[in-house]
């Protein structure tokens, strides 16, 4: 029987099926209807044309072969959707990003109203970015306008995109570890503690977060059955609904997070390095990118993406990681400009990478469980895994080793500034792996050593490696 994407299956009416050739999603009898509705618009044309969803059209039942037990009522359709190159979550995600898949959804949402549409559900995971761009690809959240009902989906709104992008825009609070921490998002309750009275005064924290957690309380304290008995009996007309869509839309646009300076904004250009080291290392990455021509690229460490772009020169994808989130923000909103579609800038650190979330933590992902990456770019970046953050230098080898990917590392010597500076504040003897000679016996313990080279500066030395 096909089995279904674990993520899948929070979804009444549809399920999403991963192959290696495709990407499927099954849909019910209601389902079905509701997608004859979207399809049967101008929208998905619209939409699609714009790159606002994702590419999605409709197959003939057996290419998932026995499928009746995917969903409880059945599958009368299925749909076939274009490949995302790297799926990535909220919490890995900028304040940019999440703002403009915020105002994507808000976008969609209301542009479907017109057509007698809404969309059921208002979650981050249902935007991917290809590059800088939000994708919307959850085709199945258009559904027919239920009569009269309100904006179904505001809770969630408020709890996945409002109240992580008011933490980080009114309090410089990153919403990452917040969104991370569960998949339902923030609370009413919860984040109206984060605002003093004088917040409150901002522009939509009173009505969406205070009064939002006064109705909590309130629904808290009657107990069960209380939802039902205090259900409004007002009728909502399309308009009124759209009206909030437009409404929260400008709310959402006009919130600014000024990132500021942070020890690793501008790092690439005020460190250590020489030009001549630089020049190599720039000339290094091209040549084994352009000779590798990899399909995907991870670029760990990233900062201001220098190398990032270099690779991406040569490679289909590139995702480019780091951990400092102000760095990040400005890599991604120089690619938004340029309407750049192949560097995926993420939030990461490597020290404490994404895990598994979700029921049987199978829901999200680990960063390795969506995709091993063809050709991985380490620069200057071992000595802060293993003096900084203490893991030993044959671990992160391994791990690396385990991905069975093409690794060009960069390998600090001690007698780096750096390097210097980071074991200054350690104890004498401190991190005892982290030598030239046992950095060497370990890679060529795991990969096959193609390249080697010192930079100008003799403090650091540039690896090709490929996996034993």
């Amino acid at each position: 029987m096909t089995a279904a994407e674990p993520g899948s299956f929070r979804d009444r009416d549809s399920r999403v099926v991963i192959t290696d050739d495709a990407i499927y999603r099954a849909l019910s009898p209601e389902g079905a209807e509701d997608w004859e509705a979207f399809s049967g618009s101008a929208l998905l044309e619209k939409f699609t044309s714009a790159g606002q969803v994702i590419g999605t059209r409709e197959v003939d039942l057996s290419v998932l072969g026995e499928s009746s037990g995917l969903l409880p009522t059945g599958v009368t359709r299925v749909l076939e959707h274009d490949r995302v190159p790297f799926v990535s979550y909220p919490y890995e995600w900028t304040f940019g990003m999440l703002q403009d898949a915020a105002k994507l959804q808000l976008e969609l949402g209301i542009d479907a109203i017109d057509a007698g549409l809404t969309l059921k559900d208002a979650t981050p995971y249902n935007v991917q970015f290809l590059g800088a761009h939000p994708t919307f690809i959850d085709v199945g959240s258009f559904e027919k306008i239920p009569e009269g009902e309100p904006w179904i989906a505001y809770r969630q709104f408020c709890m996945l995109y409002l109240y992580p992008l008011l933490f980080q825009a009114h309090k410089d609070l990153p919403f990452q570890p917040w969104l991370r921490g569960s998949i339902d998002g923030i609370q009413p309750i919860d984040a109206i503690k984060v605002f003093s009275l004088r917040d409150r005064l901002r522009r939509g924290v009173f009505l969406h977060t205070s009064l939002h957690a006064r109705l909590d309380r309130r629904a808290n304290k009657s107990g069960p059955g209380s939802a039902e008995e205090n259900k409004t009996t007002r009728q909502v007309k399309p308009k009124q609904l759209q009206a909030q869509l437009q409404s929260m839309h400008r709310l959402v646009s006009k919130l600014k997070w000024k990132a500021g300076e942070t020890s690793w904004s501008g790092y690439r250009q005020s460190n250590t390095y020489s030009d001549a080291d630089d020049q190599r290392k720039q000339a290094f990455v091209a040549e084994v990118a352009a000779a590798a021509k990899p399909g995907l690229t991870w670029d760990m460490g990233c900062n201001d993406g220098a190398y990032s772009r270099i690779a991406a020169e040569s490679s289909e994808r590139v995702v480019a990681f780091d951990f400092d989130h102000a760095t990040v923000e400005a890599l991604y909103r120089s690619l938004r400009e340029e309407g750049n579609t192949k560097i995926l800038p993420l939030v990461s650190n490597l020290a404490d990478p994404s895990p598994a979330l979700g029921w049987r933590g199978l829901e999200r992902k680990t960063l390795a469980d969506r995709g091993a990456p063809d050709l991985m770019l380490a620069l200057a970046l071992i000595h802060h895994v293993s003096i900084s953050a203490n893991i030993p230098v044959a671990d992160f080898l391994q791990w690396a080793r385990d991905l069975e990917t093409t690794l060009l590392i960069e390998f600090p010597k001690r007698t780096d500034p750096m390097v210097r500076a980071l074991l200054a504040n350690k104890h004498e003897g401190a991190n005892p792996d982290y030598e030239e000679e046992i950095f060497e016996r370990e890679l060529e313990s795991r990969f096959t050593v193609e390249r080697r080279e010192e930079l100008p500066s003799g403090d650091r030395i540039l690896y090709l490696a490929r996996p034993r």
